[in-house]
């Protein structure tokens, strides 16, 4: 395998990481919540009273962020290298991964490292295991 240089962004990569940082450790210290996406999806699945209208702005303004970025920037080019149904099996194992190790990458991997977690230690260790494998797996079999 080899590092495509052209497309390497060490310090956009950097900005965004310190931008995820910094936004969970607010989120924990003004509102005491995980900022894990698929925990805050879930509550939105199962509404609780006087629960649901910061989940709703949350997931706008994560919708809301690549259009702003379109928007100043300009479009940019996606592209995905499986068919839809690839996408839409992985999309579905993403989701039953998430119940069962009660989180995401986000909740898991952001908050739960940073607060030393062993649980999270756990998780965050079997997601990039598994990505690991699943991409040596996918690459040889291409």
């Amino acid at each position: 395998m080899s590092m495509d240089w052209t497309h390497f962004t060490p310090w956009a990569s950097l900005a965004g990481g310190v931008l995820l940082g910094v936004a969970s450790a607010l989120f924990i210290l003004m509102n005491g919540r995980i900022l894990g996406i698929s925990g805050i999806l879930g509550g939105l699945l199962i509404p609780k009273a006087g629960d649901v209208a910061w989940r709703v702005a949350f997931v706008l303004g994560l919708l809301a962020a690549p259009m702003l970025y379109a928007g100043l920037r300009g479009p940019w080019e996606v592209r995905i290298e499986a068919g839809w149904g690839t996408v839409v099996a992985a999309g579905l194992l993403v989701g039953i991964g998430t119940r069962y190790a009660s989180g995401c990458t986000s909740g898991h991997g952001v908050c739960g490292l940073g607060r030393l977690s062993l649980r999270s230690l756990v998780a965050v260790g079997t997601f990039m295991a598994a990505g690991m494998i699943t991409v040596t797996w996918m690459r040889g079999a291409a």
